[in-house]
């Protein structure tokens, strides 16, 4: 999800693609804080945290949620704080601090998938850039065909009939 104009994976997503709890996922980051620049990471606000889930995009005990999913808690089970977010850099320095073999077998897959989703930014700029260079050529096309319909008109139009010879004689006529 994007938060803060940053693409970012919640400290509970990633505790589940790590294969550990949140609750020690967040105690290695504290524990390492010099490994994690506020670039790599941050705690998202109570007005951030309440935003998501009032959307939908969250369910309340901190994970990213679909629209349609509905979460009930257990008793006693609530998100106490704000979830940290990870960005890309974050999520694969987290690999490093953890020591479960899934989190390193998942440090590779989260590399590629942001480098995918880097790929994809990147594919979707240029179509972006190529769709609007084609834009301004049509309109540049546009308006030279219709300079060229507006000289051709003129052209187009049936000649104006000749004048009719009139029959007998008339005033005009003095012979």
């Amino acid at each position: 999800m994007t938060i803060r104009g940053e693409r970012v994976i919640l400290a509970a997503d990633l505790a589940t693609i790590y294969g550990v709890e949140t609750r020690t996922l967040t105690q290695a980051v504290k524990r390492n804080a010099e490994r994690f620049p506020a670039d790599f990471v941050f705690q998202l606000t109570a007005d951030e945290f309440g935003a998501l889930k009032s959307e939908g995009r969250m369910s309340s005990d901190g994970h990213a949620a679909l629209r349609s999913q509905i979460v009930i808690l257990k008793r006693g089970q609530h998100a106490k704080y704000p979830p940290y977010a990870f960005t890309e850099h974050g999520a694969i320095m987290v690999a490093t601090v953890l020591n479960s073999p899934q989190a390193v077998a998942m440090s590779v897959y989260v590399v590629r998938a942001f480098i995918s989703m880097r790929e994809q930014l990147v594919a979707n700029a240029q179509i972006l850039k190529r769709l609007a260079e084609i834009d301004k050529t049509l309109l540049q096309h546009d308006s030279v065909l219709r300079d060229i319909y507006r000289k051709l008109l003129p052209l187009l139009q049936p000649p104006p009939a000749p004048p009719k010879r009139r029959i007998g004689f008339g005033q005009d006529d003095k012979a």
